[in-house]
């Protein structure tokens, strides 16, 4: 296959892990976040009668990150105030975790009503590095792994996974912080410099540039390559059919 413009050739031999970010990368979820973070903000910013939530948005300030850190930094960019509340406050509540939590029960219904798709090029290319001996992790924020990886029957794809439940139970910040990213490589027993990182969150590749992994590919669902090219990814491809392996 010849090279298109945008793809990249990854010597394998310098590489002994590849990490995944889960939604976005390897399954079409990351329009059904969006769609939740929509309704779920909108719910409130019509409320009071603000600007609805935009695509925009979604990608500054909520994209890759922990739900709640994701609701912090939307608001603060409004300058709205709003307390924090409790991680078990209920939709419907006044406070960041409220809108949290209403966000996810939107989450849920909409991967039970449409399913969690996959992409797969992502799938294809997790394989063929299996085939070279690379171990894979996949890394997310989400606290519907196990469930969208059950969906995908995608399981058996990853040596390991760390999510939000990880996250939570460990105390690790979310992207942008690395802290994610160096557990998955811990468990993988890889150095971080002898690892890949595929991200399409801006957040997710200052988390892997800052975590100094061996390599970061910014994957542009968005078609916003500039801004994951300024986070600092290596190179960036609109699919992962564009990765070249040898």
């Amino acid at each position: 296959m010849a090279p298109t413009p945008s793809s990249v050739t990854i010597d394998l031999s310098q590489y002994r892990g590849a990490i995944f970010d889960l939604d976005g990368v390897v399954t079409d979820t990351a329009s059904l976040h969006r769609e939740a973070w929509k309704k779920a903000f909108d719910q409130f910013l019509e409320q009071h009668h603000l600007a609805t939530f935009s695509t925009g948005d979604y990608l500054q300030f909520v994209d890759g990150r922990p739900r709640e850190d994701g609701v912090a930094a939307f608001l603060d960019s409004r300058k709205i105030k709003l307390p924090g509340g409790l991680p078990d406050d209920p939709p419907g509540a006044t406070s960041r975790w409220a809108i949290a939590n209403l966000k996810s029960a939107y989450f849920d219904a909409l991967l039970t009503l449409r399913g969690a798709g996959t992409f797969a090029s992502s799938v294809a290319l997790i394989l063929r590095m299996r085939e070279h001996s690379v171990k894979t992790a996949v890394v997310t924020a989400s606290l519907n792994c196990s469930r969208i990886l059950a969906q995908g029957n995608l399981r058996d794809l990853f040596d390991v996974t760390v999510d939000g439940r990880d996250a939570a139970v460990m105390g690790l910040a979310g992207k942008p912080d690395p802290a994610t990213f160096l557990e998955a490589a811990r468990r993988l027993r890889v150095e971080p410099v002898h690892a890949v990182v595929f991200e399409d969150a801006v957040a997710g590749v200052l988390a892997a540039r800052s975590g100094e992994f061996g390599l970061v590919i910014g994957v542009d669902r968005y078609r916003n390559p500039s801004a994951l090219r300024e986070a600092g990814s290596d190179a960036v491809v609109n699919d992962l059919a564009e990765v070249i392996i040898y």
